[in-house]
């Protein structure tokens, strides 16, 4: 059995909301609410769930660059919560994150040598020979070259700028790598080939993912197991084939049977969820999904289900499979 890296239990995170003159504090926006998951070394946990679900947020308090307003967060055998800021720039060198917009989060004004050798600046990693060193080699290892090293962000087209993102995640030899939502802003068949990359890298360096992301055929692509979101709760967690196989939330078999299937002669019925998405500053009591579920019984309005393993590795918050 493979050791467990990072163990998520409670985890909230709110958002305050202020109003007037003298900020006064009206409410908070529920972004994570009571999130709590394991995380296996060398396996990859896709994160899904529609925007606004609180999937980003949760892999940001993971990082604690959001602040968590609750619960625990267990890496590698250390309370990353318990940790001042010194220590947690430290934990950092072992947890790094891929951004969504590799533009947004590369400096226009550095190169990619600078951009890449800034973490092992930060953590006091080599000399700068040895540094260059491995900016040089971590290029290579990306799929791009060592003469890219001089050029700026703005050269590259958007897949090149995913590799640097990747590139510098790796510099510090991290454990454990957040992705969030790292292939959402390519075309389609740049996806697959940084995805693949991806994997590559994991095999090679042994490393763990966090793949977050709203797109279900890419986080079946990658994915050991499959968490899926839901106003800021998790509400099935399950192995990826199980998941896709035999989905029990209705939730989740909703967002399924919304994916495309290139086989025109295999017809799926679609769900429709009927509602919107309720506000997260003042979410349904209950069940969260009552609102829109079709199979809403009346405790489901009052009465919070609890995630629970209904089969071997498959968990649901659902309470049409209340014992």
């Amino acid at each position: 059995m493979a050791k467990v890296l990072l163990k998520v239990e409670n985890l909230k995170k709110y958002f305050p909301i202020r109003h007037g003159m003298f900020a006064r504090h009206i409410g908070d926006v529920k972004a994570v609410d009571d999130v709590s998951f394991e995380l296996f070394e060398g396996e990859t946990l896709g994160i899904v769930g529609e925007s606004g679900c609180g999937k980003s947020t949760t892999g940001r308090a993971i990082m604690r660059l959001h602040e968590p307003t609750a619960g625990s967060i267990t890496f590698d055998d250390v309370e990353l919560t318990a940790l001042n800021k010194e220590a947690m720039r430290k934990a950092r060198r072992d947890i790094q994150m891929v951004f969504q917009d590799p533009y947004a989060s590369l400096n226009p004004r550095h190169t990619i040598e600078k951009i890449l050798e800034e973490p092992l600046i930060v953590h006091g990693i080599g000399n700068a020979q040895e540094r260059k060193k491995k900016v040089h080699e971590y290029l290579e290892i990306v799929g791009l070259s060592a003469y890219h090293a001089k050029r700026y962000p703005h050269q590259f087209s958007g897949g090149q700028r995913q590799r640097i993102g990747i590139a510098r995640a790796l510099m510090t030899n991290p454990k454990l790598i957040i992705a969030d939502e790292p292939v959402s802003a390519l075309d389609v068949s740049i996806q697959a080939q940084v995805l693949n990359l991806m994997q590559k890298l994991q095999d090679d360096l042994q490393l763990t993912y966090i793949f977050i992301a709203h797109d279900l055929g890419v986080v079946r692509h990658i994915s050991d197991r499959v968490g899926v979101m839901y106003l800021g709760k998790m509400v099935e967690l399950a192995e990826s084939e199980s998941l896709y196989n035999e989905p029990l939330h209705p939730y989740s078999q909703a967002l399924l049977s919304a994916v495309p299937i290139p086989d025109p002669q295999y017809e799926r019925e679609q769900l429709i969820l009927k509602g919107d998405i309720p506000s997260p500053s003042n979410p349904p009591s209950g069940c969260t999904f009552h609102t829109r579920c079709p199979k809403a019984m009346e405790h489901c309005k009052t009465v919070v289900p609890k995630l629970q393993q209904v089969k071997p590795g498959h968990s649901v918050a659902c309470h049409l499979y209340d014992a």
